[in-house]
């Protein structure tokens, strides 16, 4: 019984030393948020679009960040790939900042839209921005100037200035960013460096870094959706997100030269595949190639009049070649396809137009082919061509046997009946003068004097 008394005493005790005192926890690690980084370096394209709005959608899915960070430095690039980039910015339900990086950097043209569009605006030193003028119709500056009174901008120039204008105040308006500067960036292509967009209200801080951009912007307080939401970023890591292979790829089509040499590697491979049925390697090449070429134009501003040039041309040079016309459809083919080669690309982006160099090179090459088989066509078409029988006119056969008469003479070591007005005999050479039927008619060979 004792001992059953002591026992209990000891458990007793034993709880009521776990009770009261508290367990020991270990201190859990603090957990770290990540930071995206994305790159915008060099013109913006349908790869730059497709990489951005990509990217600002799985973050925006994943809802892990509490931030993401774009680096700018571009020259500028298509009005319809920087509006699909700024329709992602102004849906994400993250923040959004946009530093132009590194020093040296530049947001001009459509990356000053895209630095208006993100929710939060920052510059490196010695970076700049504006000059947001559509390239189609430039600022009036000096002589221009001048004459602006006796030159007025068309209808369409009015157009498209005005659309740009009203586009970036929008952007100015949502961000509470300085709207009259932001006109004068495009309707007189100014320009800013970061302490002036800073004084002007144009970029909300400066950075110089994106690390540097993350630790000014802890506590930071920004308008999403209408509301006001303070940064925590005391944990936050950053994590560079390069583009993928499918980025990559479509970089590399999109280039409008690529894009051209493969349109012509598909066309040429389905006219030699049509010309000259084979095992298909070139066909099969020539419809990926041209497959491949669709999609890239169908991602870029491509002109109707330039595709109907060139589709014209190449109509042209492929009725040359069924219809040789001594020139004149070859011809009127090549002017076509080169005008219409020059025209394909609707922008005035120096980085989206075809290379002069490469459509003189494709023309010369091109003239050379029209101009060779034109020859070859040519000279088959008066060539007199013989096979079968005929090929025996006019040809020397041995007399098998004597006769005159009927009789059988041998050609090309095959034995066919004759027929001869004069005595012939053995081993005798005549030559064969016509065919009636399967018998030869035959003389005797005159010797030349």
């Amino acid at each position: 019984m004792l001992r059953w008394l002591v026992g209990l005493l000891l458990i007793v005790s034993f709880v009521g030393k776990a009770t009261t005192e508290p367990p020991k926890i270990s201190p859990s690690p603090v957990a770290t948020q990540t930071v995206p980084v994305l790159s915008i370096k060099g013109a913006i394209g349908p790869a730059v679009s497709d990489y951005l709005v990509t990217e600002i959608a799985n973050t925006n899915h994943n809802k892990s960040s509490p931030l993401l960070i774009i680096t700018l430095d571009t020259p500028g690039g298509l009005s319809s790939s920087l509006r699909d980039i700024n329709m992602a910015i102004m849906a994400s339900s993250i923040p959004i900042a946009c530093l132009v990086y590194p020093q040296g950097a530049r947001a001009a043209s459509a990356g000053t839209y895209i630095l208006y569009a993100c929710h939060i605006a920052a510059m490196s030193t010695a970076t700049t921005l504006g000059a947001a003028t559509p390239v189609s119709i430039g600022a009036p500056t000096g002589a221009d100037k001048q004459e602006e009174k006796t030159n007025s901008p068309t209808a369409m120039e009015k157009k498209v200035l005005n659309d740009a204008i009203a586009y970036i105040r929008s952007l100015a308006q949502l961000r509470g960013r300085n709207e009259k500067w932001a006109v004068l960036a495009v309707r007189e292509a100014a320009t800013l460096t970061a302490k002036e967009a800073l004084d002007k209200n144009v970029i909300n801080l400066i950075a110089q870094s994106p690390a540097g951009l993350v630790q000014k912007l802890h506590g930071y307080k920004v308008v999403i959706d209408k509301e006001s939401q303070q940064l925590n970023l005391a944990n936050a890591q950053l994590t560079p997100i390069k583009a993928d292979w499918r980025n990559n790829f479509i970089a590399t089509i999109t280039d409008p030269n690529i894009a051209y040499i493969l349109m012509l590697i598909g066309i040429y491979g389905l006219l030699l595949e049509f010309y000259s049925p084979g095992i298909g390697i070139a066909g099969i090449t020539g419809g990926i190639s041209l497959l491949i070429a669709l999609y890239a134009f169908q991602l870029l501003p491509i002109s109707f009049t330039g595709a109907g040039l060139l589709i014209l041309g190449l109509i042209l040079l492929i009725a040359e070649s069924f219809a040789p016309s001594f020139g004149i459809l070859g011809i009127g083919g090549v002017i076509a396809f080169v005008l219409g080669s020059i025209f394909l690309i609707d922008t005035d982006q120096a980085h989206f137009q075809i290379s002069i160099p490469l459509i003189a090179a494709v023309a010369f090459i091109s003239t050379l082919f029209f101009v060779f088989t034109l020859g070859y066509l040519w000279r088959s078409r008066n060539s007199k061509v013989v096979s079968g029988q005929e090929e025996l006119i006019g040809a020397n056969a041995l007399v098998e046997h004597d006769f005159t008469g009927l009789g059988y003479v041998i050609v090309n070591g095959e034995r066919w009946a004759a027929q001869s007005q004069h005595e012939l005999t053995r081993g005798q050479s005549v030559q064969i003068n016509s065919i009636d039927g399967l018998t030869l008619r035959v003389s005797e060979l005159k010797d030349k004097e």
